[in-house]
């Protein structure tokens, strides 16, 4: 006892590599395992999906930890993800090929007022999914679809909207 605080206070009780390879699998496993199962839970997050989250981190709490609660622990464990993050987005923004094997590629689900539903299916989006973002970017589904020219689902999950331009009456009868 050292004012009152356990010895294993400041101590880690398993190694220091182990505290380094332990957070660093977890981060790698749900950097990828987020990856596959799709873009759609980052700007989405609907109730399930932050149940699913938070059960997620509770899960693997301890296996990033181990039998180890102790403060140099926590931080050393803690500075291992923030520098494997630190490293993914340096890797991403110096390399393309990384950045579209971590982020993906975005995906066109209007393209000229059509809608393609093999593109929402591998999404995992519903019609009425895509329709409920038209509307927050205030379009009618139903009466203005054949004004767009794309909806891409980025690959942060949120989507974007870009409208058919009309040319001014000068230049359309040119």
């Amino acid at each position: 006892m050292l004012f009152g605080f356990s010895t294993d206070f400041l101590a880690p009780t398993i190694s220091i590599l182990e505290k380094i390879v332990r957070p660093l699998v977890v981060y790698l496993f749900l950097l990828f395992a987020f990856r596959i199962f799709g873009k759609r839970q980052f700007a989405q997050l609907t109730p399930f999906d932050l149940i699913v989250l938070l059960t997620i981190s509770n899960v693997v709490q301890n296996a990033m930890i181990g039998n180890d609660s102790s403060l140099l622990g926590g931080i050393v464990g803690a500075t291992t993800i923030l520098v494997a993050n630190f490293m993914v987005a340096y890797l991403t923004y110096h390399y393309p090929r990384i950045d579209r094997i971590i982020e993906g590629q975005p995906v066109i689900l209007v393209q000229d007022g059509k809608i393609i539903e093999e593109n929402l299916r591998r999404e995992l989006l519903t019609q009425q999914d895509l329709f409920n973002a038209l509307r927050r970017s205030e379009i009618d589904p139903e009466t203005q679809l054949d004004t767009l020219k794309m909806v891409e689902l980025d690959t942060d999950g949120q989507i974007t909207v870009i409208r058919k331009t009309r040319l001014p009456r000068k230049l359309q009868s040119q």
